[in-house]
């Protein structure tokens, strides 16, 4: 259970002070929380009552923040380089790393249950969380506000690039796709080998991608994973430029 010193610390870590704390209360409230712990009666649910609609507010003000600063840090990269950066920076993956930075779980107001199951370390509820207090920080101190806050605690700090900063994270297609498909509520990827083709001692695979029915991608690799995770990219593109 958070308490008063868990926000202070929290509000301490941000460097952001906040003039209307109650909208930071309701960035750290998830819709598990009821109005009161073991209350008999406890309030109905409102839309106001968690983070719910701050994570969605959060969210659209994160990817334009980001995507403001890849166009200002990146004018000569194509659109679909962009994509893919823009895509791991605003992932779960990744919002979830800076939350557990700022140590935000401690300050989550839970329901009983949710804290019982390790909420606090939760990838979902973390990310959502860390897009919900970026809505309160806007709301609060308006765009200036937020944007300090994507650059101090979003992005990579001091020198980086596509290549030299984040390879790792970028060349998981596959991860990233699952990622994104789960985002927008699609099917989990399946991949299928749907062809080989030369002599054994240089054979190349040929795999297919579907999300549901209606979505597919192929690609061929050196390898079964080499072709998995350039069908991944392709179909990740698909997704972030359709």
């Amino acid at each position: 259970m958070s308490t008063t010193t868990d926000v202070d610390i929290l509000i301490a870590r941000l460097e952001y002070s906040f003039r209307e704390r109650d909208i930071l209360i309701r960035a750290l409230t998830h819709k598990s929380h009821p109005a009161e712990q073991g209350a008999p009666d406890p309030a109905p649910k409102t839309p106001e009552s968690d983070n719910e609609q701050l994570e969605f507010f959060g969210d659209a003000i994160l990817g334009f923040l980001v995507s403001e600063a890849l166009f200002e840090r990146f004018p000569g990269y194509p659109e679909g380089k962009l994509s893919k950066l823009k895509s791991w920076l605003v992932s779960a993956s990744h919002l979830h790393t800076v939350a557990e930075r700022l140590q935000l779980g401690d300050a989550l107001r839970l329901g009983r249950g949710e804290e019982m199951s390790g909420g606090r370390g939760k990838k979902a509820i973390l990310a959502n969380a860390l897009e919900a207090v970026l809505a309160a920080v806007y709301l609060d101190g308006g765009m200036d506000a937020a944007r300090k806050f994507v650059h101090d605690r979003v992005l990579p700090q001091g020198s980086w690039d596509f290549e030299v900063s984040l390879p790792a994270a970028l060349t998981d297609f596959k991860s990233a796709l699952q990622e994104k498909a789960q985002a927008c509520g699609l099917p989990q990827p399946k991949y299928v080998i749907v062809g080989e083709r030369g002599p054994e001692h240089a054979k190349t695979f040929i795999v297919e991608v579907r999300l549901g029915k209606e979505r597919t991608s192929r690609a061929e690799g050196i390898s079964k994973k080499d072709a998995g995770q350039r069908a991944a990219e392709r179909m990740l593109e698909q997704l972030l430029t359709g």
